[in-house]
Formats: C-alpha cells, sequence, structure tokens
C-alpha cells in the first residue's frame, strides 16, 4: 500500500503561538540557532551602525535600519533577517520589502541563507543580500538586477562599496564591521 503524503502547513496564527525562536518559510517552520555568539552581534551592530551613519550623512531621510526583526512577508513566511535596510515608513511590523537585507552565516544556518533565503528574497525584490561569514571574515554582496535575478557584486573583505537606493546612495567600508 502506498504511503499517503501530509505535509504540515502552518500560518502566522501557528507560529505567534510557538515557543522558543522560529522562522516560518512557506508554511514550514525552521527552528532558529542558539542565542547569537558575541562575535555575531558585533558584526551584526558594526553593520547597523554603518548603515545608519550613511543614512543620516548621505540624505536618506526615509530609511530606517533595523536588527533582528520579524519580517513578515505573507501569511505564512514571517522570517527574521539579522540586519535590514527600509526605506519606507515603519510601525512596529516590517511586512514591506527592504532595499538591503544582510545575515550572518553560521554553521547552522549557511544551507538557509545561502539557498532558501536567497531565493526568498529574490523572489520580494530585495534589492541587495549579503551573506556575512564572520570566521572568514567576508561578505558575499548580491544585488537585484533588471532581470529580477541576483547577481554577484564581488566578496568584500575590506574594500569600500556604495549601496545605490531608490533615493539616495549609502557608502560601506567592510573592513570596518571586522574591527573590536
Amino acid at each position: 500500500m502506498e504511503a499517503l503524503h501530509y505535509e504540515e502547513h502552518y500560518t502566522k496564527k501557528d507560529y505567534l503561538r510557538w515557543e522558543g525562536e522560529w522562522e516560518l518559510i512557506e508554511g514550514h517552520p525552521y527552528a532558529m540557532s542558539p542565542a547569537p555568539s558575541v562575535t555575531h552581534q558585533r558584526v551584526s551592530l558594526k553593520i547597523a551602525m554603518q548603515l545608519e551613519n550613511g543614512i543620516a550623512s548621505h540624505g536618506c531621510e526615509d530609511c530606517e535600519t533595523v536588527q533582528d526583526v520579524d519580517y513578515e512577508i505573507s501569511d505564512d513566511t514571517i522570517v527574521r533577517p539579522d540586519v535590514l535596510l527600509l526605506c519606507k515608513p515603519v510601525d512596529e511590523r516590517v511586512d514591506r520589502t527592504p532595499e538591503i537585507i544582510f545575515e550572518i552565516v553560521s554553521q547552522s544556518t549557511v544551507r538557509r541563507d545561502e539557498t532558501v533565503k536567497m531565493e526568498l528574497y529574490r523572489r520580494e525584490g530585495v534589492g541587495y543580500y549579503g551573506l556575512v561569514y564572520p570566521k572568514r571574515r567576508t561578505v558575499k554582496l548580491y544585488r537585484l538586477c533588471e532581470s529580477g535575478n541576483y547577481v554577484k557584486v564581488d566578496d568584500f573583505r575590506d574594500e569600500k562599496y556604495i549601496f545605490s537606493l531608490s533615493r539616495c546612495t549609502i557608502p560601506f567600508d567592510f573592513s570596518k564591521i571586522w574591527r573590536r
């Protein structure tokens, strides 16, 4: 007898009742890693600070950097990027597409960050996606092109880059995220 194929499909309603830290991607739950390491937190803060400084000094009044908040894409997809930059008004919920997302990659999230989330962010139209590898001190940066696909900009360690957003530009010095 052929086994019946059954697959659970969860929604935001379920997600809000769960204990612990989770992400929900197309109805499938993903457990978050244990609490982020000190290095993870340090790098995340340095990225956010640089983006905030760029916003303040380059006329990006409508933009805001947030860390570790739920990005509600749909009723069955809620993710928690490490750092994101939005150039649209935000209240308490992030339910609009960010301009930039950085994910700090760990051994337990590498596959999800490099494949599942990359595809999700591409489909949602996130302009820039940065995969941060603290142990290698490298950031793989991707830019969404007109065809709707991500194109790798480069692997950054100590270089500088200028993010070209819809309303402004933000300079970024990758060497600063590795400093203590």
